[in-house]
């Protein structure tokens, strides 16, 4: 009978033998010639003659020796249950071959089968081999049966033999299989080329692999660190700042015109003066007057902080910027112009009068006889950031185009014609004639008013006579107040209002926003006279008589002094 559990015998199964009336695998398998019902009752045969018993053909689901039943079989050592037999893992002696066929060899008792030493009484106590080296497991059905695996050694490569691999170092496994005989680089095979160091033996890795990963995780570790404590600083802690209130060592900034907080911030940090931008920005805005820091060159310090950056650029000392005042004539702007750009006297007046055409003129403002300057009129006074390397040219081409967009921003083009003139030329003239009489910005409306009412033709008055001192003044280059009135009707030039009626050739001075807007928008009470009795205000007239009176006036005044 076969190996499990019995000796040599002719017995019946007993009827708690685990096996007893097994009908094969599934319990469906039956003794040649018989035929059990599924789930049929254990068949009693009578004995046979004592034989080697062989295994029937598995694959027509027959087995001969013993009776068959259908039961389930728990395998001890955790292998997976099936109906009436146990999973097994490989079969060696009268077994399957590997193409699944039956070998047909009788089963005889092996010296070294401790199952088939000597015959065991049923019943009797015999130890359990299972688990042990010497128990063969049991055989599977062809249909069940995985790859033939190799015997396992005792060598133990550990709870992660790949962890072991990769610290330990050597070649890739690769290798190992290729110099496997049998294609497959088995464990005991694998131990016994690394203690004889042969051809196939597997390498140690150097403890660089380790140090590698270490150093590339940990270089990764620190720079995510970094960036996020700089991403908490950037978003929510105090910006960069430098302390006191600089290192002594002075430096140039140039702000342009209509530079807003950052801007001005980017140019201060650029030059060195601020550690951070938004250091700036948070000091400008804390500052009750911050946001009156105006465009032009300023002298500062380096390493200076934003809050005292923000105190010395609202003070003038740090202004370094060529400022215009309202009234100047161009000949005046020219001379500052020079000496600001350190170049010979005359240099930007020569600029001037002959690339006037190219500085950015409206085209209502060219082709004008008679004018003394083209440019008059057209040097607005503001702040401008002049410094030596620049060149003449720029310098005018940045302050024309500033005025014609003031001029642009008032509307003089369209508002001429309302208000009796040939077109923007002659309100541009008109408003630098109120800049020069007037002494204060509450005159520039009255005087307005005082140059339309003497232009009108018909006016009792002046009779279209403009008659002003600031017009021969212009044309002489200066500015006296005793001048006779026999001097000023006996000199014939077109500027000369006491010899030539109506308005100039063109502007005499540069007049500032309040004149423009007091020419736009003049009074209408009347007044043809006025007189400045003090240098300072002027006082208003409609008459000949009342002018003469304030006249007689002002000239007491002065010879008692």
């Amino acid at each position: 009978m076969t190996e499990y559990g019995r000796g040599q015998g002719s017995e019946p199964w007993h009827p708690e033998d685990p096996l007893y009336g097994d009908g094969g695998w599934g319990g469906q398998q039956a003794h040649a010639g018989q035929q059990s019902p599924y789930g049929g009752q254990p068949q009693h045969y009578p004995q046979q003659p004592q034989q080697q018993q062989q295994y029937g053909d598995w694959n027509q689901g027959q087995q001969g020796g013993y009776d068959q039943q259908q039961h389930q079989y728990y395998d001890p050592q955790g292998q997976q249950q099936y109906g009436g037999h146990i999973q097994p893992q490989q079969y060696h002696q009268g077994g399957w071959d590997a193409t699944g066929t039956h070998g047909q060899v009788p089963y005889a008792a092996d010296p070294g089968d401790p199952y088939g030493q000597q015959p065991v009484a049923y019943g009797a106590e015999q130890p359990d081999f299972y688990g042990t080296p010497d128990a063969y497991p049991p055989p599977q059905p062809p249909g069940r049966r995985g790859p033939e695996t190799e015997p396992e050694t005792d060598w133990d490569p550990g709870p992660d033999q790949g962890e072991h691999a990769f610290f330990s170092g050597g070649d890739d496994d690769d290798d190992d299989f290729d110099d496997d005989p049998r294609g497959r680089g088995g464990r005991g095979d694998r131990r016994g080329k690394d203690a004889k160091g042969g051809k196939g033996a597997k390498k140690r890795r150097s403890g660089c692999a380790c140090l590698v990963v270490v150093l590339v995780f940990g270089g990764g570790l620190g720079g995510v660190g970094y960036l996020g404590f700089q991403y908490f600083q950037n978003r929510f802690g105090p910006a960069p700042d430098y302390e006191g209130s600089g290192n002594g060592e002075s430096v140039t900034v140039e702000i342009p015109k209509g530079a807003g907080g950052y801007d001005i911030g980017r140019k201060l940090k650029e030059a060195g003066v601020v550690e951070s931008v938004d250091a700036f920005v948070s000091a400008q805005g804390a500052n009750p007057n911050g946001k009156s820091i105006q465009d032009g060159i300023y002298t500062l310090q380096k390493h200076m902080s934003a809050a005292s950056a923000v105190e010395l650029m609202l003070s003038p000392k740090s202004r370094s910027n060529l400022v215009l005042a309202e009234g100047l004539r161009n000949v005046a702007v020219y001379a500052l112009i020079d000496k600001r750009l350190g170049v010979k006297k005359g240099t930007t007046e020569g600029v001037a009068k002959k690339d006037y055409k190219r500085l950015g003129l409206p085209s209502w403002a060219l082709n004008h006889p008679s004018l003394k300057d083209p440019l008059e009129g057209f040097l607005y006074p503001s702040s401008y950031a002049v410094a030596k390397g620049q060149k003449p040219e720029a310098v005018l081409k940045e302050m024309v185009g500033r005025a014609s967009e003031k001029y642009d921003e008032l509307g003089v083009e369209n508002k001429a014609k309302s208000l009796g003139l040939d077109g923007p030329w002659q309100l541009l003239t008109v408003a630098s004639l109120v800049q020069a009489e007037g002494t204060s910005h509450d005159d520039f409306r009255k005087m307005a008013e005082v140059v339309y009412n003497r232009l009108k033709p018909g006016n009792p008055e002046t009779y279209g006579a403009l008659e002003f001192d600031s017009t021969y003044n212009y044309v002489k280059n200066q500015s006296k107040i005793d001048l006779s009135i026999g001097e000023l009707r006996r000199y014939n030039n077109p500027y000369n209002t006491y010899y030539a009626k109506g308005l100039p050739p063109g502007p005499i001075g540069n007049p500032g926003e309040e004149a423009l807007n007091g020419a736009l928008d003049p009074t209408h009470d009347g007044w043809y006279y006025f007189i400045s009795m003090d240098g300072k205000t002027s006082r208003f007239t409609k008459t000949l008589a009342d002018h003469e009176k304030l006249v007689n006036e002002w000239n007491a005044s002065r010879n008692k002094n």
